[in-house]
């Protein structure tokens, strides 16, 4: 998932509003008063399955995906649904007709730092009034139980549909889209798509995600004031919540000075050790497409050296390389001239994400979301002129350099659009709303013309990808009346 940092948009004309189906009201009520605590109960139970992709097995071989794989298939033979595994996609469907409506989802979910959670992020946390706290809960097997449901309500009440409903599941959208962008080359396009993997009310337009990973790999005489043991982050699609390093040969009114520049938002501990000061710090873990919703340790850590000279190790030289280029800033302005905004998509985004050690190598992940409005060549030379001219000013050779610049979406023209836009403004009451933009990349990307339609609220901060990813019982039941609606509407446009 790919998330938040919401725009309105007016530029777009998708149609008239549209009269909906007289049954939409009936089946959704249907549904929220027959299979809300069912949907809970197939939510806890696809939670229990620990999907975190591995480096050394694929998704298809793992046994928790084996294991996540045979309860679909279990709930689509009790449902009444027709299954298919194809590998690293599930289907599961509902009708025999010749066109589709495929509503896209993904069953993977980015690793869980099991100590900052209640209980294990595997099972459903109930603790908390109102929510329903696990990780996957919003991203994206909520989603995924919500849709079976919605299905099985429409079946329930033999609503007749011109198209086939389609649930697709693929399995490692958090970490590789390389097998499904090679099952999309034989998959038939859908005549509608809609994925449920973002936010409300429509998402016609998404920021692509984008890497700069500089690696550092030097030595220092280690004789005068230095940092070692520099940590930060989970994974690159995450806001830090937490950095720490060990600061050595530092006096007692440097100390004392660190000390009070520590004083602001984000948590400080000092530690002393017989090798140095043990300095780490506490911020507040997010998407990271969403950098504003969270408090970036990394930076913060980085910021308190900023002004202090550091002998130039990896570990120093890395502190420089954040506070130069990066700081608390979210856009990029520091680092050359990447920076720009596009007038819908809104502005680059830029974060230090994670630090991975390999020996004496330091590698950033620094995570941006691109907007429509500079062309690819243009910026990733702008990254390779700011990259070499830190490196001249510095007198620092970067051992590596790694970069990605993904591509934004914007559909002006998707036909189901307005449909979906009436869908939300008929259940929410909000009759202001509008289409939007967010900051991160769905596998709508893959398809024809497909928009995304929740399950997030706009202005609600999103919880996937943090250490406290909730879904509230109110979000799940609202959600199963809109794609219950979304279902019978679509299929049969």
């Amino acid at each position: 998932m790919k998330k938040l940092a919401l725009a309105s948009i007016a530029l777009f004309a998708f149609g008239a509003h549209a009269q909906l189906n007289k049954n939409i009201d009936s089946v959704a009520d249907y549904a929220v008063n027959t299979y809300q605590n069912a949907q809970i109960h197939t939510l806890t139970n696809l939670v229990a399955f620990p999907t975190v992709n591995k480096s050394d097995i694929t998704a298809p071989q793992n046994p928790d995906f084996i294991g996540f794989k045979a309860l679909l298939k279990m709930k689509a033979a009790e449902l009444g649904f027709d299954y298919q595994d194809l590998g690293y996609t599930v289907l599961i469907g509902m009708g025999e007709q010749s066109e589709k409506v495929t509503v896209v989802t993904h069953g993977d979910v980015q690793p869980a730092n099991a100590s900052k959670w209640k209980q294990s992020p595997f099972i459903i946390d109930t603790s908390e009034h109102g929510k329903l706290v696990g990780r996957g809960t919003e991203d994206d097997k909520g989603a995924i139980a919500t849709a079976l449901y919605a299905m099985k309500a429409i079946k329930d009440k033999g609503i007749p549909l011109n198209n086939r409903i389609e649930l697709m599941i693929y399995l490692a959208e958090e970490s590789d889209w390389g097998p499904l962008t090679e099952f999309m080359k034989t998959y038939e396009q859908p005549k509608y798509a809609v994925t449920i993997d973002a936010s409300y009310p429509v998402v016609v337009a998404e920021k692509g995600w984008s890497l700069i990973a500089p690696t550092f790999n030097a030595t220092s005489p280690q004789t005068g004031l230095y940092v070692s043991n520099v940590t930060g982050g989970a994974f690159r699609s995450q806001i830090p919540e937490d950095a720490s390093l060990v600061l050595h040969n530092a006096d007692s009114a440097l100390i004392n000075t660190l000390k009070a520049k520590a004083l602001n938002k984000v948590e400080f501990n000092f530690i002393e050790q017989n090798d140095g000061l043990a300095i780490s710090v506490k911020g507040m873990s997010a998407h990271s497409s969403e950098p504003e919703s969270g408090i970036n340790a990394i930076a913060y850590l980085a910021e308190l050296f900023k002004g202090i000279e550091l002998e130039n190790n990896s570990d120093g030289e890395l502190i420089d390389f954040v506070n130069q280029l990066i700081g608390l800033d979210l856009h990029g302005k520091q680092f050359g001239d990447i920076a720009y905004m596009h007038d819908f998509m809104g502005p680059m985004t830029v974060a230090p994400t994670v630090i991975e050690r390999d020996g004496n190598a330091l590698t950033l992940a620094v995570n941006a979301r691109r907007p429509m409005g500079k062309d690819e060549a243009v910026l990733q030379k702008q990254i390779d002129d700011a990259l070499a001219n830190w490196q001249a000013v510095n007198n620092v050779t970067l051992a590596n350099i790694e970069t990605v610049i993904g591509t934004p979406m914007l559909l002006d023209s998707a036909p189901h659009a307005q449909k979906l836009l009436d869908i939300f403004k008929h259940f929410t009451g909000d009759e202001k709303a509008d289409f939007v933009s967010i900051g991160g990349g769905t596998n709508a990307k893959l398809f024809d013309n497909a928009v995304s339609f929740g399950p997030s609220m706009p202005g609600k901060r999103y919880t996937g990808h943090s250490e406290h990813e909730f879904i509230t019982l109110e979000q799940l039941e609202l959600n199963l009346r809109m794609y219950t609606a979304m279902m019978i509407e679509l299929g049969n446009m």
